[in-house]
């Protein structure tokens, strides 16, 4: 672990190597799991106010999900998540003709139908954030539905941190992704 700020941050931040492969995942990490994407706070709003700028995008079952249960609930783990549909597919997703399980809401935000671009759990992932009492972590979550993207990443010499440097961004700021930059460039200097 190293820490930037309050955050303690998995070495494998740094070390492993990403980029997503949709041709080959067919967008996996928005079917499979246990449960929706995890929601900050002002999240829920921001996905009510999108609803209307997808509405058409979404599936009728997903539809019927959001109608009677709307788009979120509390986990197992009590925290609040995207509803889904049977018991996998996130309600804000939607297939391309190839297939490709995708975001209703980035492609919105894609196409300037709205301001919210995604929740900050997808946007981050394999990347996963957890608040303690008095500091963060920020883990890779490690999911054999990723394994493409991790022989892609490695192909291309992708570090993790980079791949996600929009969304680490977004979550901490610019000042504390810059921090994480130059440990990472010292670390990968002392291992060489």
């Amino acid at each position: 672990m190293i820490q930037v700020g309050d955050t303690l941050v998995s070495l494998d931040v740094i070390e492993r190597h990403f980029i997503c492969d949709l041709s080959k995942c067919k967008g996996a990490c928005c079917i499979e799991g246990d449960a929706g994407a995890p929601l900050e706070k002002n999240e829920l709003a921001e996905l009510q106010k999108a609803l209307p700028a997808v509405w058409h995008d979404l599936s009728p079952e997903a539809q019927e999900v959001i109608r009677t249960q709307g788009t979120a609930y509390i986990d197992e783990e009590g925290e609040v998540v995207t509803s889904i549909v049977r018991g996998k597919d996130c309600v804000f997703t939607y297939y391309d003709a190839d297939g490709i399980c995708k975001c209703a809401l980035e492609k919105a935000y894609r196409e300037r139908r709205t301001g919210f671009y995604k929740p900050l759990s997808c946007h981050l992932y394999p990347i996963r954030v957890k608040q303690y009492e008095t500091f963060r972590s920020v883990n890779y979550h490690r999911w054999k539905v990723c394994r493409a993207a991790e022989i892609l990443g490695k192909g291309e010499g992708m570090p993790l941190y980079q791949f996600l440097k929009e969304p680490l961004i977004r979550k901490f700021g610019k000042e504390w992704y810059d921090e994480l930059a130059m440990i990472a460039g010292e670390w990968e200097r002392r291992s060489t």
